[in-house]
């Protein structure tokens, strides 16, 4: 009887239709990303609207961005390393093999949590002056990531072992976890915000508390009635031996994440070097917009993901080819919807953080630019996701970094030489990033996948 629903879901995976199958599988995935964009916005919407002081609280709060991508990217680089290799593991029928590489994540977490805590506490103040704070608002940015910064272990607790309750089959619990910290922050921030008048401190207190209680819900499944795996005493010492290739696994998307951090410092860096606050203010909104569309659109490539891994490794091609042009015109709707939108109502978008006239009139050009070429990321999207799920982890680093670290992080300091208005330059460094790295993506996935995805075989057949 335990063997049903797998057996199940191969067959679905390996002959259902593909676009109700890939929409079936999407939808989760696309309403976990939903629940994880509240953890990001909610904030910034009851920040962005405090009285008199809400549109440089909400550039403060902008600064400590990537404090909350770095820790991001060490839970995936411990968790998206481990998961994995927990599955695979399993599929041999080793499960103390598995339990090993859980209580080594585990314990890592924990560790790498503690160093960036102490980090962030001792360094913090310099760091956030180096992302680009001010005078006005280092103010509000110093107490939010301080107070973040003591979550750190409730933050990486959540994120990584909410893999591994993922990796086995429990997707539902998994997101159960995160509606609750998710539904939690959304109560708990007008009350320390407003009722307890705590500001933005209460706004971080509220975020740090919400995902205590999701890190308690994901580190207590492992002790209940339903894992498969448990976190066991004598395997929480961390094995060097299986620490090396869960890192290994793990470094793609890693370094997928860090590199927002690094781009965020650029942008906000040269941002109040050129306009002061209001342009960072403007960033602020326009990458959190940006994130309402791109984060759900995640959300289908992971829908897609499994009919891509198994009927790759099934050798099935048309099938692939079939789930990848799903995917891409399905997203392709969506982030296009949504760029349309954002084009001709942007100030509807922008009052949903902050009101203020400055931030208004600025930032209804600013997002506009900023989004120019937002509507061909579902191809860039799509093929990243394409890497992904057929083990092209090589390639699928390879795409991320031509966006972010070859084109976009250069142009955000090139661009102002050649216009007059700098800030209009270092906004426009995204969408000539978006238009050369979909470009770029295109060719090297056609180049590298054709024979893959098109085999001799089937070209010969074609023909006759």
């Amino acid at each position: 009887m335990k063997q049903t629903p797998s057996k199940d879901v191969s067959a679905q995976l390996a002959a259902a239709p593909v676009t109700p199958l890939l929409l079936k599988l999407a939808i989760p995935t696309i309403l976990a990303q939903l629940v994880n964009l509240l953890y990001n916005i909610v904030d910034r919407i009851y920040i962005g609207h405090m009285p008199v002081v809400g549109d440089i609280a909400l550039t403060g709060v902008g600064i400590c961005f990537p404090v909350i991508y770095l820790l991001s990217a060490f839970a995936a680089l411990i968790g998206q390393g481990g998961a994995p290799r927990a599955a695979i593991a399993m599929g041999r029928g080793d499960n103390n093999e598995a339990e090993r590489i859980l209580g080594t994540c585990f314990t890592s977490l924990i560790v790498t949590a503690l160093l960036l805590t102490a980090a962030f506490q001792l360094w913090g103040e310099d760091l956030l002056w180096l992302f680009g704070a001010s005078e006005d608002t280092i103010g509000y940015a110093l107490p939010y990531m301080r107070i973040y910064a003591v979550g750190s272990l409730f933050v990486m607790m959540a994120l990584g072992m909410n893999l591994f309750i993922t990796t086995q089959g429990y997707t539902t619990f998994s997101m159960i976890t995160v509606v609750l910290g998710a539904a939690l922050n959304i109560i708990l921030d007008p009350v320390f915000i407003y009722a307890f008048d705590m500001g933005v401190a209460g706004a971080a207190w509220a975020t740090i508390l919400s995902q205590a209680v999701s890190a308690a819900f994901a580190v207590a499944f492992f002790f209940g009635k339903r894992t498969k795996l448990r976190l066991k005493r004598a395997y929480l010492l961390p094995s060097l031996k299986l620490l090396g290739p869960i890192l290994a696994l793990g470094l793609a998307p890693f370094v997928m994440q860090s590199t927002e951090a690094i781009l965020n410092v650029a942008f906000n860096s040269s941002l109040q070097k050129y306009g002061g606050d209001v342009p960072v203010g403007c960033m602020t909104v326009s990458a959190t917009i940006m994130q309402m569309f791109w984060l759900p659109s995640q959300g289908i490539g992971q829908g897609a993901q499994p009919i891509l891994s198994y009927n790759f490794g099934a050798g099935n091609m048309e099938r692939v080819r079939k789930a990848f042009t799903t995917m891409l015109v399905v997203s392709a709707v969506f982030i296009c919807a949504g760029w349309a939108a954002v084009m001709l109502f942007p100030t509807f978008f922008i009052r949903i953080f902050n009101d203020s006239p400055a931030l208004l009139e600025m930032g209804s050009w600013t997002l506009r630019v900023y989004l120019a070429t937002f509507f061909l990321m579902s191809i860039q999207m799509s093929i990243q996701q394409v890497f992904v799920s057929l083990g092209r982890a090589r390639s699928a680093v390879f795409v991320a970094c031509v966006r972010k670290v070859i084109l976009l992080i250069p142009l955000i300091y090139i661009l102002p030489h050649f216009f007059e208005d700098k800030v209009f330059a270092v906004f426009l460094a995204e969408p000539v990033s978006d238009f050369l790295s979909v470009l770029t993506a295109t060719v090297f996935f056609f180049a590298t996948m054709r024979k893959t995805l098109w085999p001799k075989s089937e070209q010969k057949e074609h023909a006759q």
